[in-house]
């Protein structure tokens, strides 16, 4: 797609507005994605990237409507592919801020090899992950994050499967940035964003998004104004695990499990106090969930690691220094070419 560059942008403070398209926003009235993108170009200008050097990818689905409505360039590419061609755009171009727009289907389906890899390279770049545990642009089917017993048209008895943890498979994957946010949390969406901007690798963030004609208030149980202060934990590195409407819950850990306490019954010294450098840490978050755990959000990890670009465009580099620069057709004809007659 083409973008609409102001010659002097580089020159100018560039504002919300400058990452808006021209193009018509197409999601349902009330979608979550529309909260996402208000975010995403909001904190842009803050990023501090002109708009010519920054790159949004995405598959298919819902959220891979994303780059059209971003005034940047864009790649609406193939189902699950997103990673696979972000990874050679910054590859080729090492200066391009690269974004992955994906979803839990798109990313975690179809695509699910190519999310894995592009963690465990540790790519330059920024991938976002939509999960309304649902597949909506095709109308309704269980996704792999759907909760066990979902009934939907593909599984009218309800799903047998047990839901994929995003968080966990990126940890796994040996991730270098891993946080979740939500998208009625914007305050706290536009901060997660600008620290997965700021980090040198791949940044994963998974967003939990609520699709309101197919998966409608999927995430209520935790998001609700009436409910989520008890049922939140915000985590901050260097800060205690703390949540409630007055901070009076927090997280300690009994052997290796965490517990839910009253602060004022163990002291605010026994609750566990964030390190998002700590992969013990970031594991233990994973794996609390609602009922018996408050949903974590926020940077559960994040460690420096060379990139994957960094490193072979480093090997090219000496290849050359050391060989030459190569011949491509002598590359092609090989040692010994023969023919076909």
């Amino acid at each position: 797609m083409e973008i609409e560059v102001d010659t002097h942008s580089q020159e100018q403070k560039l504002t919300r507005k400058d990452f808006v398209s021209g193009q018509e926003v197409r999601w349902c009235p009330g979608c979550g994605d529309y909260a996402i993108l208000a975010q995403v170009q909001k904190i842009m200008p803050e990023v501090g990237i002109p708009r010519e050097k920054i790159v949004f990818v995405s598959g298919i689905g819902c959220s891979s409507r994303f780059p059209y409505y971003m005034n940047t360039y864009g790649f609406h590419t193939i189902h699950g592919r997103a990673p696979a061609v972000a990874t050679g755009l910054k590859i080729a171009n090492p200066e391009l801020s690269v974004w992955v727009v994906t979803g839990d289907g798109d990313g975690l389906s179809i695509g699910a090899g190519h999310f894995i890899h592009t963690l465990r390279r540790n790519v330059d770049l920024n991938l976002l992950l939509f999960n309304n545990r649902i597949y909506g642009l095709t109308k309704g089917q269980y996704s792999p994050t759907s909760e066990a017993g979902k009934k939907t048209k593909s599984s009218p008895w309800g799903s047998v499967e047990r839901p994929m943890n995003p968080v966990r498979l990126a940890l796994a994957a040996e991730a270098t940035f891993v946080a979740r946010t939500v998208d009625v949390h914007i305050k706290h969406m536009a901060e997660t964003l600008l620290a997965a901007a700021a980090h040198k690798g791949t940044s994963f963030i998974e967003i939990y998004q609520n699709c309101i004609v197919f998966n409608d208030k999927t995430f209520a149980d935790i998001t609700e104004r009436s409910v989520r202060d008890e049922r939140l934990l915000e985590v901050v590195h260097g800060k205690p695990m703390r949540f409630g409407k007055d901070n009076e819950f927090g997280i300690v850990v009994r052997g290796t499990r965490p517990e839910v306490v009253r602060v004022d019954e163990v002291g605010e010294d026994r609750i566990l106090v964030h390190d998002s450098s700590d992969p013990n840490i970031a594991s233990l978050l994973s794996k609390m969930e609602p009922p018996d755990y408050p949903a974590p959000i926020g940077v559960f990890y994040e460690r420096h690691s060379p990139t994957y670009d960094e490193l072979l465009i480093r090997q090219i580099e000496n290849v050359i220094q050391n060989k030459g620069p190569g011949n491509l057709q002598k590359l092609l004809d090989g040692p010994s070419p023969w023919e076909i007659s």
